[in-house]
């Protein structure tokens, strides 16, 4: 008898136990479908909210990829910054001598340079218009490998889209040894430093130039030197 009271003791104390996990699991099924209920709804009433929360994703992504490339991408090819080269704020533009919107952007990056005492422009080339470009790129690195690249990146920009001609008229108003620029852009640093910058685009999802990265945040386009400045404002008081 006493083990018969025991058996039905367990079956009801396992009964029990089913019960709770039913209604455990019914319970979390109800609140799981009135929590979709909640948000389809919310979406429904507020469907500017989406936006937000697109932009939000994209940003998060964002910081991850340049969290993987943070430690090497604000370091220039030498001699290849615009500005104050020990400059405590770093400004990193991709751009393209063929570019006509890099070209706009020109008079932008030196009145940032003239307002920031503090401010390091890295220029990281990312020739990718046409062939022309890339040669001109290589110029330019020659031009920072003799410690004039400032001047032959305003001579460049300002002598219009490259070619043969622009190139060298470019390199004689900078004052390069043309017979020294002519061996280094075959040194094998140049086409690391441009296949390097292109992968760096791919890795941040910049398809275009300009592109520009200032402490955690990317830009992408002819953004304009007011939202330029608000962001080294916040990288300085980060």
């Amino acid at each position: 008898m006493t083990d018969r009271k025991t058996a039905n003791s367990l079956l009801l104390s396992l009964a029990g136990l089913a019960l709770l996990i039913v209604g455990a699991a019914g319970g979390w099924w109800y609140e799981s479908r009135r929590t979709k209920e909640v948000v389809k709804q919310t979406i429904l009433e507020n469907p500017e909210i989406l936006p937000q929360a697109m932009q939000e994703l994209q940003r998060r992504e964002s910081a991850k990829s340049l969290a993987s490339v943070s430690e090497t991408i604000f370091a220039p090819f030498p001699g290849s910054v615009l500005g104050n080269p020990q400059g405590k704020v770093t400004l990193v533009e991709f751009t393209d001598f063929a570019c006509t919107y890099c070209r706009s952007s020109v008079a932008d990056v030196e009145a940032l340079i003239k307002t920031n005492p503090d401010l390091k422009v890295v220029v990281r080339h990312m020739p990718i218009l046409s062939p022309q470009s890339g040669v001109a790129a290589q110029w330019g690195l020659a031009a920072a490998e003799q410690g004039r690249y400032a001047a032959f990146h305003h001579a460049m920009f300002a002598a219009g889209r490259p070619d043969a001609t622009t190139i060298e008229a470019a390199a004689r108003v900078a004052g390069l040894d043309l017979a020294r620029a002519q061996k280094f852009v075959a040194d094998a640093s140049v086409a690391k430093e441009l296949e390097g910058n292109l992968n760096y685009a791919r890795t941040l999802g910049f398809d275009g130039t300009p592109a520009w990265v200032i402490g955690g945040q990317m830009f992408s386009g002819a953004v304009g030197r007011d939202l330029l400045a608000k962001a080294i404002a916040e990288e300085r008081g980060a």
